[in-house]
C-alpha cells in the first residue's frame, strides 16, 4: 500500500554533490529573554509537537512505528543539548492506524494540544480541513502546521500548511494533471543493464492516490524506454501464492526488469515465487526505498540477492559521511533505525531549523503558528544535516518541484552495497534525473 517513495533531495551543481554538509545548529537556541506561552503546545517550558502515523493496523502491525520512534528520538536527542528556544520538546503520538476516521480525529487532538505536526506518515489523510481551519491561541484559523514524511491523499498534497520533506510527484500548481518524476535510476539501468529492458509492473491498489502515483511514475519510465510486457494491481495483503500469475507473464513475456510499487514484502514475495519457478531472464529487479529496511533482508534472504534499492537519503552504512544520519542513529539507536524513520527525523531537523531561525531573527517568543508557516515557506536550503541534497522546501508544496539527488545500492551477499555513485557520502543531483510530463493517470 505504499507509494513508490524515496526521501527528499535538492539541487547540487555539477554530476554529484556531497550531501555531508549541515542544515542548521544542532545546538539549542538559547534563550535570551524570558519565556513565556506563545501558542498552542507553547508554554514558557515547553514545545509540544505531534507525530501521527499509521502503527496498530491489522494490515500491517507497527507499519510506521519508525516515523514515532524518528520523531520521540529527535526530541530526546536535542532535549539533551537544551531543547528548542529555551524550551523542552514534547511529542504526542496519534495513531491512525490506517483509518481516514483515525487520521482525523489526530489532527483534530493535535490542534488542540501541539504547536505543529512533524513526521506524520498516515496514507489515509484524506480531510484536512480541520488542519486548514485549525484555530490559533488568539481564535484566528490560522491553520496547524504540519511537516509530513509523506503525503498520499491529493488533498493533503494541495493543503496550504503542509511543507513535505519529500513532496509529491503530483505537480498541483499546474492546471492539468502534470507530474515529475524520480528518473536517475532508470537512466542507469538502461546505460549499464542493458537497452532491451522489457517487464512487468506492479500497482499499489488499495489506495487511489498511490496507485496514482504509481502509474506517473511508471509511464514516464516506459517513456524513457523500458518496454510494458504486462501490469498488475495488488492490495498488498496477498500470499506468496497469489503472484504466481505475475511470475509466469515474466516467463511468458521473457521479462528482463520487474518492479513492485508496493510496500517491500510484496517484492520479497515476487523475488520468492520467481525463484521457485526458475526465473532466470530479469535482469533488473528494482524497488525504491521501501525496500531499504533491515527486514528487507532477513525476510528475503538468498532471494532477493541483486535487488537494485535506490534511495534520496545516504544510508544507515555511511553515518560517518554524513552529520544527520549519525545523529539520527545516535538519536534512536541502531536496533530501531530504518528508512521511515530516517525521513521523519528530517522532517524533524526542518522543524529544528525553522524554530531555530524563528528564534534568533525574532526572538524566543516569536514561535506562533502564523510564523511557523512564514518561516517554512521562506526556506529555500535546506539538507537534514546532510541526509539529503539541498532542497527547496517552499517550492516542494504542492508538488511544484521535486529534488534530483539520488544514490543507489544493490543487495550483495545480505547487505546493502553502494553501487552508484561511487564516493560514500555523495549523491547524484544532475537535473535531468527528473522529469516532468503530462499524464492521465486517474484525475
Amino acid at each position: 500500500m505504499l507509494l513508490v517513495a524515496g526521501a527528499c533531495g535538492g539541487g547540487h551543481s555539477g554530476t554529484t554533490g556531497s550531501a555531508s554538509s549541515g542544515g542548521g545548529t544542532t545546538t539549542s537556541t538559547a534563550a535570551a529573554e524570558p519565556t513565556k506561552a506563545t501558542e498552542v503546545g507553547i508554554t514558557p517550558t515547553e514545545i509540544h509537537i505531534g507525530v501521527m502515523a499509521d502503527v496498530d493496523t491489522a494490515f500491517a502491525p507497527g507499519l510506521f512505528q519508525g516515523s514515532v520512534d524518528g520523531v520521540k528520538g529527535f526530541a530526546d536527542w536535542i532535549n539533551k543539548s537544551g531543547g528548542l528556544a529555551g524550551r523542552k520538546v514534547v511529542v504526542d503520538f496519534y495513531d491512525s492506524k490506517l483509518s481516514p476516521d483515525e487520521a482525523r480525529n489526530g489532527i483534530v487532538k493535535a490542534c488542540q494540544n501541539d504547536f505543529a505536526l512533524v513526521g506524520t506518515t498516515a496514507l489515509f489523510e484524506n480531510n484536512v480541513d480541520d488542519m486548514i481551519a485549525c484555530k490559533d491561541v488568539n481564535a484566528a484559523a490560522t491553520g496547524l502546521p504540519e511537516i509530513p514524511e509523506l503525503q498520499t491523499e491529493p488533498v493533503q498534497q494541495q493543503a496550504k500548511v503542509s511543507f513535505p520533506v519529500l513532496p509529491p510527484n503530483r505537480d498541483w500548481s499546474q492546471p492539468t494533471e502534470t507530474y515529475h518524476s524520480m528518473v536517475g535510476p532508470t537512466k542507469w539501468f538502461l546505460a549499464n543493464a542493458g537497452t532491451d529492458l522489457h517487464g512487468i509492473w506492479l500497482n499499489s491498489a488499495a489506495v487511489k492516490s498511490a496507485k496514482n502515483s504509481n502509474l506517473a511514475n511508471f509511464r514516464i519510465q516506459q517513456q524513457l524506454g523500458i518496454k510494458l510486457d504486462q501490469e498488475f494491481d495488488f492490495l498488498g495483503t496477498e500470499s506468496q501464492s497469489q503472484y504466481t500469475p505475475v511470475v509466469q507473464a515474466i516467463k511468458t513475456h521473457n521479462s528482463t526488469y520487474a518492479r513492485s510499487g508496493l510496500d517491500f514484502t510484496s517484492t520479497v514475495k515476487l523475488r520468492k515465487e520467481a525463484n521457485v519457478q526458475g526465473v532466470t531472464t530479469v535482469k533488473v529487479w528494482e524497488c525504491s526505498f521501501q525496500c531499504y529496511d533491515q527486514k528487507f533482508l532477513t525476510q528475503g534472504g538468498s532471494d532477493v540477492e541483486g535487488t537494485y534499492v535506490w534511495s534520496q537519503l545516504l544510508p544507515f552504512e555511511e553515518a560517518g559521511s554524513a552529520k544527520g544520519v549519525q545523529e539520527y542513529l545516535d538519536a534512536v539507536g541502531a536496533d530501531k533505525a530504518n528508512g521511515f524513520g530516517l525521513q521523519a527525523f528530517a522532517a524533524a531537523l526542518l522543524f529544528r531549523d525553522a524554530v531555530n531561525a524563528l528564534a534568533k531573527g525574532k526572538g524566543v517568543n516569536s514561535l506562533t503558528r502564523a510564523n511557523l508557516l512564514t518561516q517554512l515557506a521562506n526556506t529555500h536550503q535546506f539538507n537534514a544535516d546532510g541526509i539529503t541534497g539541498n532542497d527547496d522546501i517552499g517550492a516542494n508544496q504542492n508538488g511544484k518541484a521535486y529534488p534530483p539527488c539520488w544514490m543507489m545500492m544493490q543487495v550483495k551477499n545480505g547487505k546493502f552495497v553502494r553501487i552508484f555513485p561511487k564516493d560514500p557520502g555523495t549523491l547524484d543531483c544532475s537535473p535531468g534525473n527528473v522529469q516532468t510530463a503530462s499524464l492521465h493517470v486517474g484525475g
